[in-house]
């Protein structure tokens, strides 16, 4: 199986741009109040969170310094008054997640991205998604389903993160086949049955960054984050 290609290349992009509802940030510009933010800041600094004079525009999101501290991000759309949930696995109905991100240091930091339910705190765990996980003292990189707090739906050390290299992670749901398939860089690294999708919920744009040591603050550099689907019931 080669990489789905959201744009170009695929049959997919000579529908008509009606039939598929798109979402797409290239972050040359960002406003603190399109998204609900949970920072934890127990250092001896601040979170920040700013586009960086860079080339294709970028998301710079840097952490306070103790151990634990962290920046977790949820869409809300314009007026931030609460979590938008706009997204929803429907069988049958194609579905597409991608972002190009990188972490400078990533055996002692954790982060997620993805999409799930309304969640302060996605460390502590996660309900209903569909996202790419990494935890506090490797590299490994999980993709993670699940509805209902299931624990069946998560294929373990799918890839790897490497520090300060930018990735594209990416997940698409064909809407025929029975399987949720992640990349990276374009390259297949997993696959999760649809029954572990979180079918009865709608979900939200989101990603965090942690602290896994009171030192060497983690920052997460976010290029682009891009999300299609199918319009249907």
């Amino acid at each position: 199986m080669t990489a789905f290609r959201f744009m170009g290349g695929t049959g997919m992009d000579n529908r008509p741009p009606t039939d598929w509802h798109i979402w797409f940030d290239d972050f040359h510009d960002y406003a603190a109040t399109d998204w609900i933010i949970t920072t934890t800041e127990g250092g001896s600094g601040s979170a920040s969170e700013a586009v960086a004079s860079a080339k294709d525009g970028i998301l710079v999101i840097t952490n306070d310094n103790a151990d634990n501290d962290k920046d977790c991000f949820q869409w809300a759309g314009v007026d931030a008054a609460a979590v938008v949930e706009t997204w929803k696995f429907v069988s049958g109905i194609p579905l597409y997640f991608g972002a190009r991100f990188k972490v400078n240091e990533v055996i002692q930091s954790d982060f997620t991205m993805g999409l799930y339910t309304t969640n302060t705190d996605p460390t502590a765990g996660v309900v209903d998604g569909i996202f790419f996980r990494k935890d506090d003292g490797d590299t490994d990189i999980d993709f993670v389903v699940t509805k209902d707090s299931a624990t069946g739906g998560v294929a373990a050390a799918a890839a790897t993160a490497v520090a300060d290299t930018y990735m594209v992670l990416e997940f698409y749901y064909d809407g025929s086949s029975s399987y949720i398939v992640a990349y990276k860089d374009g390259a297949p690294i997993a696959s999760i049955p649809i029954t572990y999708a979180p079918d009865n919920e709608e979900l939200a744009i989101s990603f965090h960054i942690q602290q896994g040591e009171a030192t060497n603050v983690k920052i997460m550099s976010v290029d682009w984050i891009k999300v299609g689907q199918l319009r249907g019931t």
